[in-house]
């Protein structure tokens, strides 16, 4: 069915994307509506809701399974929480509302800049044995693999891939409760950063000062999949000049590529 208007009719007002819904619906699915809003109104940011979480495929999605006014949103509950697919949810409709329908896609490219040390890359020395290489070639390997954004992960997260690693990265055998945002980790040949505090399976092997996302920003968040993402190891001295700037194409440029 075409969401469409019908000739002469004007268009719908724009869905208030601010007021979503999500309740628990089992173990594993949530029930998402529109808490604003006529009839029509809910029926339509519904139906444009699917749309956006079938574009933006959210990690742990399994399906979304349309209703009059609501749609459920199944999910994998090893992978991801209630709580944070609903803030999930809730990021990429207000990014994606405010940002329009467009349908080209910018391919920004980002240089992220990352602190090392003892603090900031707890798992760095585990990482560089398990390849079986030192810790500066763990860097090297990261800094010199220019990383896609394959998807956006729970709370807006950007996963990227591939490292360059000679192997395979294994994920903790005892995840971490909790995790600073900025933390920048990798598993298999992937990479992501964790953009608030949470729980973590991935090998933490340094910290960006940059804010990742920012739901005061709009869109809270300046990249998309199809982004391309490069990573730059940086002196501790860097950190207080850059702490909680928000991620932009020019929040960290290398010198020599201006």
């Amino acid at each position: 069915m075409s969401t469409q208007p019908a000739p002469g009719q004007p268009p719908s007002p724009a869905p208030d994307f601010a007021a979503i819904k999500a309740v628990p619906f089992g173990d594993s699915a949530l029930m998402v509506s529109l808490a604003t809003g006529s009839v029509d109104e809910r029926q339509s940011g519904s139906r444009k809701l699917r749309e956006i979480l079938l574009d933006v495929r959210p990690h742990g999605l399994l399906d979304v399974v349309a209703g009059v006014d609501s749609i459920l949103v199944e999910f994998d509950c090893l992978a991801v929480s209630h709580g944070q697919l609903a803030q999930t949810i809730r990021l990429a409709a207000t990014s994606r509302s405010s940002t329009g329908d467009r349908q080209a896609h910018d391919g920004k490219h980002f240089v992220i800049p990352m602190v090392v040390n003892d603090s900031f890359a707890p798992d760095l020395a585990d990482v560089a044995a398990e390849l079986g290489i030192s810790t500066e070639a763990v860097l090297g390997h990261l800094e010199d693999s220019e990383l896609t954004i394959n998807l956006l992960a729970s709370a807006m997260a950007p996963m990227m891939g591939s490292v360059e690693f000679p192997g395979q990265v294994s994920r903790c055998k005892e995840p971490r409760t909790n995790v600073d945002p900025g933390s920048v980790m990798v598993a298999g040949t992937n990479a992501i950063i964790q953009p608030f505090p949470g729980p973590t399976g991935w090998k933490v092997i340094g910290r960006t000062p940059l804010t990742i996302c920012d739901i005061r920003e709009d869109p809270p968040t300046s990249f998309k999949p199809g982004d391309t993402v490069r990573f730059k190891v940086v002196p501790d001295s860097e950190w207080e000049r850059l702490e909680g700037q928000f991620l932009r194409t020019d929040s960290y440029v290398i010198e020599g590529n201006h």
